[in-house]
């Protein structure tokens, strides 16, 4: 079974067919393009993956890009390599959202190390979106009566002020709130302040 896949853009065959060789050792699934216009090509219906991409190429470059990925909102991490190195050149490629920056000749433990990296990154961004998700989604099964409560619980506001405020019994008041802390999955308080603070209805 193959490994994790690699789109790999330079326009120097000697150079993919040394990187491809090297990436394929490490058990990476490769796939090689000679500029970064062929990926683009392809760019919006690749499989996942990390792109190993030199700076300067015809056409659009690698910093470029990194740019046109992010405008297409493909989260497929790209790791630049460069030739012609300067501080300069690694600063525009880390922001413009490139994963790492290398310079030739490319160290293998190096590039593969970087792989990894960009690759751990997206799988916590994917995490971090699913999670996310579920927490909308617990949101969304409160009734418009729990999440005023919620939102008043998680400003600070106490069962009896709660009570007060909305012109309804304690007991309902605490009623709610037990239902809104099965719903939100939350097993206390604090729990329900960090969710608040995660969908945004309150500031950290």
């Amino acid at each position: 079974m193959s490994g994790p896949r690699i789109y790999l853009i330079d326009d120097q065959a000697s150079i993919r067919h040394a990187l491809g060789e090297m990436l394929s050792v490490f058990g990476f699934d490769v796939q090689t393009f000679e500029s970064a216009d062929r990926f683009l090509e392809i760019a919006d219906t690749a499989a996942p993956g990390c792109i190993v991409a030199d700076v300067k190429m015809p056409g659009t470059d690698g910093i470029e890009l990194v740019g046109e990925l992010a405008r297409r909102k493909l989260s497929l991490p790209v790791v630049l390599i460069s030739g012609h190195a300067d501080v300069p050149m690694a600063v525009a490629a880390i922001k413009s959202g490139a994963d790492d920056f290398i310079e030739k000749p490319v160290d293998d433990v190096e590039l593969v190390a970087a792989i990894n990296r960009a690759q751990a990154r997206i799988f916590a961004d994917e995490d971090r979106r699913r999670a996310q998700e579920g927490l909308s989604q617990r949101l969304e099964r409160l009734t418009a009566r729990e999440v005023e409560i919620f939102d008043l619980v998680v400003q600070g506001y106490t069962s009896h002020a709660i009570s007060e405020k909305l012109a309804i019994s304690i007991r309902t008041v605490e009623s709610h709130r037990a239902q809104i802390m099965e719903k939100m999955q939350a097993e206390s308080v604090a729990v329900l302040v960090r969710q608040a603070i995660r969908l945004g209805r309150i500031s950290p």
